[in-house]
């Protein structure tokens, strides 16, 4: 049993709601590639923040908090238990560590500016940029990443202000009780890449090919996320399925290499392993 089924499966025990906290189910039409809790869990257990915009819809880490918040406040003032379920850990942290989030809207003109500068000039330069206006900033962002790098350094050339001095820490008001379902890693490796082939019988190949063919480009956070830009290479005739799966798999064992130090710094942590008494109970 995976933490979807767990979910729904406390959510049912204790009279709860889930909150999703994954930052690719929030798209409509990204189903199979996000491993969307199929219409019988959201049947079994209401689910929120699921299927809210489409792949070309801004939507910020801001956003979601506040959104977040809203759910468990409507959640909690029904007399419901509000359970947040994902893998995304920069949302986790950012609502359980209550990120104070600089509100700077989306400048379009000065993102491709940057993002033209990262294209001509390399990654490497763009956050050279960064790490001279915002050194704290830069420390916590890789290079590679140059999403992250632009809007960093978009918050600073709107406000004048480096993001590191806006990004403040104020607990929200919960009592946060935080489960982190932990398996040995070779484990984790196996069953992510049978989920992978799951996927692909599911017809994941298809779901990214009529996204492109809707005409959402590769470059949008959801087309560029885990279990879509990987497909790309086959939707546009470059590299066979099999490639691509492999592709896949791999950056999947990096992802979940990745994913443990958000969970480790979440506040109110238990881990809970398979033998697990709590999760054995839940899923006899």
């Amino acid at each position: 049993m995976g933490k979807t089924a767990l979910a729904v499966a406390m959510a049912r025990q204790i009279g709860g709601e889930i909150v999703s906290a994954d930052s690719r189910q929030i798209y409509r039409h990204m189903d199979i590639g996000t491993a969307k809790p199929a219409p019988e869990e959201q049947a079994a257990a209401r689910h929120h923040l699921i299927d809210i915009r489409d792949p070309d819809e801004e939507f910020s880490l801001a956003t979601y908090q506040e959104l977040a918040r809203a759910a468990i406040d409507d959640i909690a003032g029904r007399e419901r238990a509000p359970l947040l379920v994902g893998g995304t850990g920069q949302y986790l942290a950012a609502l359980l560590e209550g990120w104070q989030i600089p509100r700077v809207a989306p400048q379009p003109e000065l993102r491709a500016a940057l993002e033209r500068e990262a294209a001509e000039l390399g990654a490497a330069a763009l956050h050279r940029r960064l790490a001279a206006a915002d050194p704290r900033a830069a420390s916590q962002i890789a290079p590679a990443n140059v999403r992250r790098v632009v809007r960093a350094l978009e918050v600073y050339l709107v406000t004048g202000r480096p993001i590191s001095e806006q990004q403040t820490r104020e607990p929200p008001p919960y009592a946060v009780r935080t489960i982190w379902l932990s398996r040995p890693r070779d484990e984790l490796y196996a069953r992510a890449d049978a989920r992978v082939d799951a996927m692909l019988a599911a017809g994941l190949a298809d779901e990214v090919a009529g996204l492109a063919r809707r005409g959402y480009g590769w470059d949008l956070p959801a087309l560029s996320s885990l279990g879509y830009i990987q497909l790309r290479p086959y939707v546009e005739g470059a590299a066979s399925l099999a490639a691509c799966a492999e592709r896949l798999k791999f950056d999947t064992h990096s992802f979940i290499r990745r994913q443990g130090a958000w969970f480790k710094r979440l506040p109110g942590l238990e881990v809970w392993a398979p033998e697990h008494p709590a999760w054995r109970a839940l899923v006899s």
